[in-house]
């Protein structure tokens, strides 16, 4: 098959990921909305014009030669600068709690005054439900460092069994939905519940029962799944498929010579892991990420723990997958709403800032140590996590 064949091979294949009639935006998400450019065309297929131009950027990154290439500097230097600030020094925070209230609580000037703004979603659970009751709270959880723990390899960050029978019995009482930047179909092989809603690729790929708890049902398109339920999906990206294919193809041939450096396809980004990459080569490996980058200017480089993300360059994110579900749910009213947003990375932060702008809900920061935060309360690992969704099932089981 020859380069023309496979591009239209692959172009096929995408035109088969939704049920024939549902290649268009709902209404509300607009391509103007989503910032994409007038070029775009229909969100379930790439365009014919620029699939040509796209595999011919790769036959050129393909064919050449290895020679002096780095010429934003100023982009490395501040992902460099990110980078280490993504990796603070470990600090050791003595201090556990309860949903009734603190347990033990040891020195830690610096920890101590950042939970003073920021207090312990356990310590202050009470007060908390206090708003909560009379409105509709719907749950929304990130996955890494908030229901496992922070691994070296991603690939084993496997939640443990009482983790998964807290979040199964937190669903069936509350509308809960998991916001990732991995890929929607990994996080589900990680967490396996049919009961909650999953929106991976930093909640450019959605997809969640069309009826969740209580019966409360969802709106938008609907399919079915494997097994033949009614789901309900939503994919504004997907016009980028075959673009960050490529992508991650040519960074994995990039960086593995870099020891510890993994990419990974998360189907709408793709992941640049550098935890068990020496600080010496962090240089190298944004180096590289920057000189693929550089060739899509359709795509863009955002930060988390320990990882670059390269991504479309939409007006989307974890935030407005928040304010999606919540209109999917039929839940744009404030005044009857209480959303929680639990998660641990900087990509969360968008997430905290739509609850802040709407005054609406609380935002709880996964940590151990002080940083800058857009949430109003913290927890400190996926063990606090994993209590305070314990807390939630018997709150609920008052009403």
């Amino acid at each position: 098959m020859n380069v023309g064949e496979s591009a239209m091979a692959f172009t096929s294949k995408q035109r088969n990921l939704f049920p024939e009639g549902l290649s268009s935006f709902p209404s509300e998400y607009t391509k103007s909305s989503l910032g994409a450019t007038s070029s775009t065309q229909s969100y379930c297929t790439a365009p014919a014009s620029s699939t040509g131009s796209i595999i011919s950027a790769s036959i050129a990154i393909a064919t050449r030669k290895r020679k002096p290439r780095y010429r934003d500097h100023g982009r490395v230097s501040t992902w460099i600068e990110g980078m280490r600030a993504a990796s603070p020094p470990r600090v050791a925070i003595l201090k556990t709690a309860t949903c009734s209230g603190a347990r033990k609580v040891l020195p830690d000037t610096q920890y101590n005054e950042w939970v003073a703004k920021h207090p312990s979603a356990l310590a202050t659970f009470e007060s908390m439900m206090e708003a909560a009751k009379g409105k509709q709270m719907v749950l929304f959880l990130d996955y890494d460092g908030t229901l496992s723990p922070i691994v070296e390899d991603p690939d084993q960050a496997y939640m443990s069994e009482a983790m998964r029978a807290a979040v199964k019995e937190v669903a069936m009482n509350i509308p809960t939905a998991i916001i990732s930047g991995r890929g929607r179909d990994k996080v589900y092989e990680f967490v396996q519940l049919a009961e909650i809603f999953y929106a991976g690729s930093h909640g450019m790929d959605i997809m969640g029962p069309a009826e969740a708890c209580n019966g409360l049902k969802a709106d938008g398109l609907k399919s079915k799944d494997e097994k033949g339920n009614e789901v309900v999906f939503f994919q504004p990206a997907t016009e980028f498929l075959v673009m960050i294919d490529e992508v991650y193809k040519t960074l994995e041939h990039k960086t593995k010579n870099i020891v510890g450096a993994k990419v990974e396809h998360n189907k709408f980004c793709v992941s640049v892991h550098f935890r068990r990459v020496e600080e010496k080569n962090w240089q190298l490996l944004a180096e590289e990420v920057e000189f693929v980058i550089k060739q899509y200017p359709k795509l863009h480089v955002t930060q988390g723990r320990k990882v670059l993300e390269v991504r479309p360059t939409i007006h989307w994110d974890k935030g407005k997958a928040v304010e999606f579900l919540l209109k999917a749910f039929g839940l744009a009213n404030p005044h009857n709403l209480l959303p929680v947003y639990i998660g641990d990375d900087q990509t969360d932060e968008d997430a905290f800032s739509v609850l802040n702008k709407e005054h609406i809900g609380y935002g709880i920061l996964v940590s151990s140590a002080a940083k800058a935060t857009g949430a109003a309360y913290s927890l400190k690992s996926p063990s606090e996590v994993m209590e305070f969704l314990h807390c939630l099932v018997r709150w609920r089981s008052k009403f």
